[in-house]
């Protein structure tokens, strides 16, 4: 009110000067004549002064003497001062401080002089008038002012009554009744209604009634009853009272309100003569029932779901009750109409959109349109709306469509001209109607129309102006699909023509979108109404019903059925269809199967759903025992695959979730994409090919396709194409590629932190098949643009990208295969030269325009060094080619043609296919037939100018600034390592570039050092080998085994394809050289004995690995072995020692580990099958012993020797290797042999690579110093017997030979014979002293005492590393402690004492190779003993020492068989173990076993050696006497292994 305001002065100075101003003001305000505007200004002084006074600021008797002075300027003065008093009364009434509140009253009490007390009667509280003393008490004086209210406006004067005539409202009734077509108008019935209430006295409100009733039977006549209700009476209240009557009337049970009274109130509502919240307090029901109802319906709708998923058996009686209760339901009363539903329904035939929104808002969500009739007015009020922009942009061609007539209401929403007319109504009407669109199929359509004209404008339209627009409109139509569009298409009936329209605007939308709204559909639409709430129960019911019946005979009538059901939600289906699959992997062909009569939408929705369903963060994507990946998810893998094959789906979306779930370091999804590729381009990855698919997977692709993988792969093209155009389209190729590859090694460092090493190596397996299968996919279906354009250089992906070099170079090489061979079309475009020599030279030009930047590129991805000894050039080149490049399969060619020449002469002899069928059969195979032979001619020409490339480059391949090995070892490290085990044609690959080097006889590039370091030290490289790696490694190391076993099998080859190569040079120059001289060269035979030190090499490692115990050497060794048997074992003893360890392993693993025992069953079980292809050792190498090869045996054994003297062995090696001699073809020592390979080996690795390797003679005599000079130090260190442990050695090993004599007496029963132990002992000491003459021949005398100590000591010592050996080789079953930590500390002990150079002495590893030695040595001094009566007199001179030392243990024997037995109890080991496991301790022991097993080959075996042992000893032994010495030898080593496990 205070528009005035007044200085503060004046109240401060109000006695000097501020009461002189205010009265001037006042003064000049009331002169003022401004309409009115003075009155305002007035009160707002009058206000402030009266304020000030509230406040307390002025004195009351100055303000009140001021305010009578006021009076007399306007006669209205009192009034204008009450008003004042009335405002100031409401706000003091409203304070707190009682002071300001008797400031008031005091000063309205000081100014009832001159304000009447009438005016402050009407204006002020009745409380204040109180407070005055103005009334005597408020509350009867509120009591009166309500008495005469009543009496003044609601009591009805009934005067008139019995003066009212019927004639007057029959009259009336005429009146409005007549007809109104002519020029009657409502003004000429309203004079004459007005006539007729004066002339009859009619009661107005009864008149007004009558016309309501006429209005309502005539209810087309809108205009002129508007009109005339308009001009009779314009009392909003009045009329909603009498409407109000007429509803309340038809409120009763059983009444049904008239469509007639709907449509006047809503007219009325329309034309503003009434107001829709006066007439809705009339209408029944209450919005609480309604609410009410609303809740009700839904948990209904809950309680009918649940009871459709849950399995219910209900008894008949139950049943019964139920259908008595809905028939008590039936005969109860209808409830009565809802009257607001009614209303709502007129309001929205006559198109008034306002007032029906305002009801819809008052109800929940839908409830209103959930009722048919309402949906249906409102889709005709859309129809109304959207006609003429669906007439313009909507109409598909060809079609007519039904004409729609608008309403001829003008107040009706207008019409949509434009896409931004639509969210004016439009869309708001379509969100009210939301799931109820279903009602009117047609509407559905034309929605959809319009929203896919407007999203091919949208893509069209790309000026900014309007950018904005376009985008709100884009999310109003995605916010119709999602509120409207989906839902109502869930309530339609199995409509498949819908979901085809809506997959057109669909399709228009990113996956991004589309996605959005189906997992909105799918988890928030289906809870948001009843009627969907059922809908999902009842599809999911239908969903289980056909699953339980879908198999593999029936999938055609599932497959519709499944259809119907997926027209109208797909998404609950699918979903439950998914989760069948990841439970039952069976289903997956059916449902594919059946999946044929699905729309596009559903497709696309299928896409979505499993999606959501791998990336379901409820679900662990690991088995519970944490080492492999879950089968649910191999499933839904396999699905993805086949699925995405056989129909049009989108597979953006997918490949999007991969490509996500690899930034995330995830890498378990990565078995999704594996498959797509697998099935979609029809490209394979396993390392379980056949040697025939790897050599067609060398050839052209079309060999590749028919040849190549295990399955005809068809019918791809399509499919192919379709992966390609999702990976092009969303720029996903590249991408994917290169996270692949970082994400190798995040498997194992940023991923496998806590994961089992068996998943870490599952995942990193199946990381790199998918990235080789990938890049494959790319490489064969890119073109040369798009490849080029999309790959970037090697440097880049390298430094920039961090992608590991073997995978770079893996994307790299069809790009630079590309760009060679399209440079190389563009030369021979510009020269038309046809000679061959002059293509070649083209070729020639081509690779070095295209490999020049590469070469310079690869330079920064290693140190400098590197470059010292291969050029970037040879490193390049490595990595560039395949085997494609190199050598043509024409075996594969040849099969394949062959194949379809059969499948030719198939079809023509078959009666049973028609004619037509036969000949296009034909055709097809002839086609292929032409194309196989058309690319097997295009690769031969291309290998061969390859190789003539090479030629011209390898002279600068190896520089070899430093030493050979050097160079050997950086190409092993570089190139020939990491690309063995990248897949299994790269396996293939390095195998054949080696030989390839070799065969261009490559400057400064050792052949024979390369292929000695590949075979001599494969532990490390075994142990660090993932599985799928141990099968490529495997295939390189069998690829080399066989170009090895090729040259060793013929001394023609091997003259022809290496004599004269300077790859078998075994001396070395510093510099360069011309190819060598024959002194030079690795002869024949001692290359034999090369191959046979390797194959030892391979036992040893092998022999390492199985006996780690570690799961993963076991594993990959196992893996390894089984790819290099073709090749490998070939030497009989060598094949034995292998099965003895594999034979422990399947009886330790049987119940631990079954994948190690079924791989090391299956690989027993072959490597027996190739027992009969192994040769004895004397004819895999030649064994002929030179004259001068007087070296000790114990130096003659290469690598594994275990450097001391080897002059007497204890009597469990003379045992074992006398079994040895029954069960083997050994009729030459391996003394001589095993000197060869040594000697071999030390040409080929002593060398520190800048000296020359010595000779053999000159290795022997370093050899012999070395021995003499060992043999010394061990005298000074140690005497015999000197240790407690040699004693206590000593006395059980003659305990041991106590009590295997007596067993030999009684098995003889009574016969006395010498033991074969003593005579081998006496051997044995016979053996040393011809030793010492050889030696003394050679300049190094000995004393004899000081020999026969040295005889016993390394006896001893031998004896003591025997037994260590064999407490580490045999690990009986249920280890001890003290057992696992002794094998550890072994293993140790081995792996500080092993080096990688091959005349490295390993002392406790592997002991078959000292049986033999021994061996041979007995044979060796049988012969000369044969001829040397001295040392027989010397043997009946030890046996009888033998005797007498039997006599005094005789004792201790019995004390020590009582002590072994009682230990053999507590151990808890039985007799089936010992016999079982002391068989580990020999490499014959195999041999041994069988003996035992078959007599009758124990017969046939000992028949074959008689004559080599008659040959050699010049003796021969019965089968019955062998026997014996088994048993004796068994007891013999089953005590040492009771001793071990008690003295470890």
């Amino acid at each position: 009110m205070a528009t005035l305001i007044l200085p503060g002065e004046w109240f401060k100075n109000w006695e000097k000067s501020g009461k002189h101003e205010f009265v001037q003001l006042c003064k000049e305000l009331t002169e003022k004549t401004d309409h009115g505007s003075e009155v305002r200004d007035i009160q707002a002084a009058l206000y402030e002064l009266c304020w000030q006074v509230v406040q307390g600021n002025l004195k009351l008797d100055l303000v009140a003497s001021v305010l009578g002075d006021m009076m007399e300027l306007r006669d209205d003065m009192p009034s204008i001062l009450a008003d004042v008093f009335s405002i100031l009364d409401l706000e003091t009434g409203a304070l707190e401080e009682k002071n300001k509140r008797d400031h008031y009253t005091q000063l309205v009490g000081a100014c009832l002089f001159f304000v009447p007390e009438a005016i402050l009667k009407e204006r002020l509280d009745p409380e204040t008038l109180e407070s005055l003393g103005l009334i005597k008490q408020a509350h009867q004086f509120n009591q009166k002012i309500v008495k005469i209210k009543t009496k003044l406006f609601y009591k009805q004067q009934k005067f008139n009554l019995l003066r009212e005539e019927n004639e007057g409202y029959a009259k009336l009734i005429t009146e409005l009744g007549q007809d109104l077509s002519g020029n009657i108008t409502s003004h000429l019935v309203l004079e004459s209604i007005k006539s007729l209430i004066g002339c009859f006295n009619l009661d107005p409100n009864r008149v007004l009634d009558i016309i309501l009733e006429v209005y309502e039977s005539r209810s087309d006549q809108d205009e002129f009853f508007l009109s005339l209700i308009k001009s009779y009476m314009c009392e909003p209240l009045t009329l909603c009272h009498i409407l109000g009557f007429k509803f309340k009337f038809y409120q009763e049970p059983n009444e049904e309100t008239p469509k007639s009274l709907y449509h006047i109130a809503a007219a009325l509502l329309h034309h503003n003569l009434i107001e829709l919240e006066d007439l809705y307090v009339h209408l029944m029901p209450l919005d609480a029932a309604i609410v009410e109802e609303h809740k009700r319906d839904i948990s209904e709708a809950k309680q009918i779901a649940r009871k459709l998923v849950m399995v219910v058996l209900p008894s008949e009686k139950s049943e019964d009750k139920e259908k008595e209760k809905e028939k008590e339901e039936e005969k109860n009363e209808k409830p009565p109409d809802n009257q607001k539903l009614g209303l709502l329904e007129a309001l929205l035939r006559i198109g008034d959109w306002h007032h029906a929104q305002s009801i819809m808002d008052q109800m929940p969500s839908f409830y209103a349109t959930s009722h048919k009739a309402i949906a249906l007015a409102l889709c005709q009020l859309v129809h109304l709306t959207v006609e003429p922009l669906y007439r313009r942009a909507g109409v598909p061609k060809g079609a007519r469509g039904c004409v729609v007539h608008p309403l001829r209401n003008k107040r009706a929403p207008r019409p949509a001209e434009s896409f931004e007319d639509l969210r004016r109504d439009t869309f708001s009407m379509l969100c009210y109607l939301g799931p109820h669109l279903s009602h009117d199929p047609i509407l559905f359509a034309k929605i959809v129309r319009l929203g896919k004209a407007f999203m091919k404008e949208y893509q069209s339209d790309g000026r900014p102006d309007v950018k904005d627009k376009m985008d709100t409109l884009l999310s109003c139509f995605l916010s119709i699909a999602d509120q409207v569009l989906l839902p109502s298409l869930s309530l339609m009936e199995c409509n498949a023509c819908m979901s085809e329209e809506l997959w057109g605007l669909f399709k228009l939308f990113p996956y991004q979108h589309r996605y959005r709204l189906y997992g909105q559909w799918k988890n928030e639409t289906y809870s948001s109404h009843p009627l969907l709430v059922k809908v999902k129960a009842q599809t999911v019911e239908r969903a289980k019903y056909i699953m339980k019946r879908l198999t593999k005979e029936n999938v055609k009538q599932s497959g519709r059925q499944i259809g119907k059901l997926s027209h109208s939600n797909p998404t609950i289906l699918f979903d439950y269809m998914l989760s069948q699959i990841q439970w039952y992997d069976n289903l997956i062909v059916p449902v594919v199967d059946s999946l044929k009569y699905l729309t596009s939408l559903n497709y696309d929705v299928l896409a979505y759903c499993i999606i959501e369903a791998l990336a379901n963060p409820e679900k662990e994507k690991m088995k519970h025992d944490d080492t492999t990946i879950s089968s649910w998810l191999q499933s839904l893998a396999s699905l993805c695959g086949a699925v995405f094959r056989k129909y049009p789906i989108e597979l953006a979306g997918l490949l999007q979730y991969v490509t996500n779930q690899l930034k995330a370091g995830k890498s378990f999804d990565l078995l999704i994409l594996k498959e797509v590729v697998q099935k979609m381009a029809g490209i394979e990855i396993t390392d379980e090919m056949t040697s025939e698919q790897l050599e067609a997977m060398t050839g052209g692709e079309q060999l590749k396709a028919e040849g190549g993988y295990f399955g005809q792969i068809r019918n791809t093209k399509k499919s192919s194409q379709r992966l390609k155009d999702a990976l092009l389209d969303h720029e996903l190729a590249l991408p994917l590629c290169l996270l692949m590859a970082q994400q190798r090694n995040g498997v194992v460092f940023l991923e496998g932190g806590e994961k089992h090493l068996k998943l870490v190596g599952h995942l990193y397996d199946q990381c790199h098949d998918t990235l080789v299968q990938f890049g494959g996919f790319l490489a064969s279906n890119l073109s040369t643009e798009d490849y080029i354009k999309r790959v970037p250089s090697i440097d880049i992906l390298c430094n920039q990208f961090h992608t590991p070099h073997d995978a770079a170079f893996f994307l790299s090489r069809p790009m630079y295969a590309h760009q060679i061979l399209s440079k190389y079309d563009e030369l021979k475009k510009a020269e038309k030269g046809n000679r061959q020599q002059q293509k070649v030279h083209k070729y020639v030009a081509a690779c070095e325009q295209v490999m020049t930047p590469v070469h310079e590129a690869v330079v920064s991805l290693h140190p400098a060094r590197v470059w010292d000894d291969l050029r970037p050039q040879f490193y390049a080149t490595f990595w560039s080619l395949t085997m494609y490049d190199l050598a043509v399969p024409h075996s594969a060619y040849e099969r394949e043609v062959n194949k379809l020449k059969a499948q030719i002469k198939a079809i023509e002899e078959n009666p049973e296919i028609p004619l037509n069928k036969k000949k296009k059969e034909k055709e097809r195979c002839t086609a292929l037939q032409e194309k196989l032979q058309e690319e097997e001619k295009k690769q031969l020409e291309h290998v061969q100018r390859v190789l003539h490339r090479l030629k011209l480059e390898k002279d600068n391949w190896l520089l070899a600034k430093s030493t050979k090995n050097e160079t050997i070892t950086k190409f092993l490290q570089l190139c020939l390592f990491p690309r063995c085990i990248f897949s299994s044609i790269d396996a293939v690959y390095c195998a054949r570039f080696v030989e390839l080097v070799h065969q261009q006889k490559t400057p400064n590039f050792c052949t024979l050092l390369c292929y000695d370091r590949v075979f001599s030290a494969i532990i490390y490289t075994v142990a660090s080998c993932t599985e799928n790696e141990s099968h490529r490694y495997g295939r390189f190391l069998c690829c080399m085994l066989e170009t090895v076993t090729r040259w060793h099998s013929d001394r023609a080859i091997y003259e022809k394809e290496c004599v004269n190569y300077p790859g078998f040079l075994t001396i070395f120059r510093a510099t360069g050289f011309d190819g060598g001289n024959k002194a030079d060269q690795l002869d024949y035979e001692n290359f034999r004995h090369v191959v046979h030190k390797w194959h030892y090499m391979l036992t040893k490692a092998s022999v390492h690995c199985l006996e780690t115990g570690d799961y993963t050497h076991i594993r990959n060794i196992l893996i390894v072995l089984t790819k290099i048997l073709p090749c490998y074992p070939k030497v009989l003893n060598l094949g034995q020692a292998l099965e003895c360890r594999v034979h422990k392993i399947c009886l330790e693993e049987k119940d631990k580990r079954p994948d190690l025992y079924a791989l090391a069953m299956g690989y027993s079980g072959r490597l027996k099958s190739q027992k009969v292809h192994m040769v004895p050792e004397n004819e895999f190498h030649h064994k002929e012993q030179p004259a001068r090869s007087a070296t000790p045996a114990s130096q003659q054994n290469g690598p594994g020797s275990t450097g001391k003297p080897a002059t007497s062995t204890n009597k469990t090696e003379e045992g074992t290797s006398e079994d040895g001699d029954r069960g083997k073809d050994k009729s030459q020592g391996t003394t001589k042999p095993v000197s060869k390979a040594n000697s071999a080996a030390a040409k080929v690795t002593t060398s520190n690579g800048n000296g020359a390797l010595n000779s053999t003679k000159a290795v022997k005599e370093r050899d012999d110093k070395e021995k003499s000079g060992k043999e010394k130090k061990e005298k000074k260190e140690k005497t015999p017997g000197s240790t407690p442990e040699t004693k206590a050695e000593n006395r059980r090993e003659k305990q041991r030979d106590e009590r295997a004599g007596k067993e030999e007496r009684a098995a003889r029963e009574g016969k006395e014979k010498t033991p074969k132990a003593d005579r081998e002992k006496v051997k044995a000491e016979e053996k040393s002293s011809k030793d010492d003459k050889a030696k003394a021949g050679n300049g190094e005398p000995m004393e004899p005492s000081r020999e026969r100590d040295a005889i016993k000591e390394s006896k001893s010592k031998e004896k003591g590393d025997r037994s260590a050996v064999a407490g580490s080789l045999k690990s009986p079953v249920p280890r001890s402690e003290s057992a696992e930590s002794e094998r550890d500390h072994k293993r140790r002990k081995l792996d500080s004492h092993s080096s990688p150079s091959h005349s490295s002495s390993v002392k406790h590893h592997v002991n078959y190779n000292s049986v033999a030695r021994s061996k041979s040595r007995e044979r060796e001094t049988e012969k000369k003993d044969s001829e040397n009566t001295q040392g027989r007199s010397k043997e009946k001179k030890e046996e009888k020492d033998r005797k007498d030392r039997k006599r005094d243990h005789a004792v201790n024997d019995r004390e020590t068989s009582q002590e072994s037995k009682r230990r053999k109890d507590e151990n808890g080991t039985n007799k089936n173990s010992k016999s079982v496991s002391p068989s580990c301790d020999s490499p014959l022991s195999a041999e041994k076993e069988k003996s035992k097993r078959s007599k009758s080959s124990s017969k046939e075996k000992a028949e074959s050696v008689k004559p080599e042992r008659t040959s050699s000893g010049g003796k021969k032994e019965s089968r019955h006497d062998k026997e014996k010495s088994e048993k004796k030898e068994k007891r013999d080593s089953s005590g040492g292994k009771e001793e071990k496990k008690q003295y470890p």
